[in-house]
């Protein structure tokens, strides 16, 4: 089941709106676990590599590879014009669109399945104002995608799976600003504005004697304005961020899934602390979250943060719950230096509902671990004796 998830998390995580030109070589891990209950393991876990000048000076690769999942592209630098690039990606691999079905707070084996899918993108982006501060930047993908399903060890006998399908899908949006794909980035703005049309080969249906509906065609709508910012004399630093979406013709395959804390999940993670991963589905939905983290000792190696986040959600038919207003809070200790960044949280779904009535707990671990200083940390001039070999394994872990 783990693989399973692993493959799901990061099959959700997105590409960047514009190609990124900062070299990166990193490992992302995280973990959410709840107290309550019996859902599926929520984590991540992936290489995550950005190699501007691949080959040629114009050329990027991004590559994120998971076990059993792999996303990657290469960007081509002015393209069409100095300030129009392109790319071409895949991506695909086992578990990628398996599907969990959480009703109600709860998880239901029997009604979910395994799903393996791969795709080809080719996506446009543009700068609409080099030289400025702030750039903002559009994109234009069409993606083709396909995917098949089966059955689990746990999924009922007579319930029907999907049939295999392949989509077309087309997403757009203007995004000015931005953030770093890395664990709590101390400065950061972004206002956004997103479209995705996932035009399928046909209408299915499957479930109970097909009492399950995939629609042929889905209209996703959302856009997020995000700040992050460390205050100068306190050293002190927050985030908030509003997330709003909407959708047309939306199924169990295209809703919005809210829940769950592992904020390299995607590129627009939808988080609930204390709740499942992506426990709640939507039509629509507005989400404000923030968090605010303070240091405990002079180098600034060690912080405290607080968190929380609530959301009004129009559920999405079949799926719905009592409460519309879903809210969650936490607390963590982070670690940061050069290398690391590794936090241990806890959270608590103040309306998530369990056996019990409301309220649950989870307590989740986050880790990323920076390749780059971390060779400059091992692989000093000096030669190292036995002694010094130990010393710089010990650099790697505290630069």
């Amino acid at each position: 089941m783990a693989s399973v998830v692993l493959a799901s998390c990061l099959n959700s995580l997105p590409s960047l709106a514009q190609i990124d030109p900062v070299k990166r070589e990193l490992i992302q891990f995280g973990y959410d676990a709840a107290f309550q209950g019996h859902p599926p393991l929520s984590a991540y876990a992936f290489y995550y590599r950005n190699q501007p000048d691949f080959t040629a000076t114009n050329l990027t690769l991004r590559l994120a590879l998971a076990p059993t999942y792999l996303d990657s592209e290469l960007g081509i630098l002015g393209a069409l014009t100095p300030h129009t690039d392109i790319g071409i990606g895949i991506g695909g691999g086992g578990f990628a669109d398996s599907y969990n079905e959480i009703r109600g707070g709860k998880l239901y084996p029997a009604e979910s399945f395994d799903g393996y899918g791969g795709e080809i993108n080719a996506s446009l982006y543009h700068l609409f104002n080099p030289g400025y501060l702030i750039p903002l930047n559009g994109v234009l993908r069409g993606i083709f995608h396909y995917s098949t399903y089966a059955q689990t060890d746990s999924t009922a006998p007579n319930f029907q799976v999907p049939d295999p399908m392949g989509s077309f899908n087309v997403r757009t949006g203007l995004r000015w600003g931005g953030r770093e794909p890395t664990l709590f980035p101390s400065l950061a703005m972004e206002l956004s504005v997103w479209y995705q049309g996932e035009f399928r080969t046909e209408a299915d249906s499957y479930g109970y004697n097909h009492d399950r509906s995939i629609k042929s065609q889905s209209h996703i709508f959302w856009g997020e304005a995000y700040l992050a910012y460390t205050l100068p004399k306190l050293h002190h630093s927050f985030n908030i961020s509003i997330t709003v979406g909407t959708s047309i013709n939306a199924d169990r395959f295209s809703a919005f899934r809210l829940g769950g804390f592992l904020p390299l999940v995607a590129e627009y993670p939808l988080e609930l602390p204390g709740y499942y991963y992506q426990e709640l589905s939507a039509e629509r939905y507005a989400l404000f979250a923030g968090s605010y983290t303070v240091p405990l000792d002079h180098h600034e190696r060690w912080h405290v943060t607080a968190t929380a986040a609530t959301a009004l959600v129009d559920y999405l038919p079949g799926l719905e719950q009592p409460n519309q207003w879903n809210s969650g809070v936490g607390m963590g200790v982070f670690y940061t230096s050069r290398t690391w960044r590794v936090m241990v949280d806890y959270g608590y779904g103040i309306n998530a509902i369990r056996s019990h009535g409301y309220g649950a707990s989870s307590v989740g671990l986050l880790l990323q671990l920076d390749l780059e200083p971390a060779r400059e940390a091992y692989f000093k001039a000096e030669p190292p004796g036995r002694w010094r070999g130990f010393e710089r394994m010990l650099g790697v872990f505290g630069s």
